[in-house]
């Protein structure tokens, strides 16, 4: 059985699509945890380390979701046009 350019093109968007989604789940987990103020003295050296981690974590995770979002958001102009054209084409 030949899949079709479209069912591919779908099959490759659900993909990128749901580890898009996972992704921005995690980022948002991840930004629960971040503090707005954190009132430092010595003895919270520790916890100021823990949000530069989580703080870096989350600027990393901005390039990839960025990514995923635009790979997304151009599979689904593909799968709009492909689907047009074979509607075209039956005419």
């Amino acid at each position: 059985m030949a899949l079709s350019p479209l069912m591919i093109l779908f099959v490759l968007w659900s993909a990128v699509t749901t580890v898009l989604i996972i992704m921005l789940i995690y980022r948002s987990v991840l930004s629960l945890k971040e503090e707005d103020q954190i009132f430092l003295d010595k003895a919270g050296e520790h916890m100021a380390q823990e949000q530069r981690e989580l703080v870096a974590r989350l600027i990393r995770l901005s390039k990839p979701i960025t990514v995923l979002g635009v790979a997304s958001g151009v599979l689904l102009l593909a799968i709009a046009g492909v689907w047009v054209y074979e509607g075209l084409k039956t005419f």
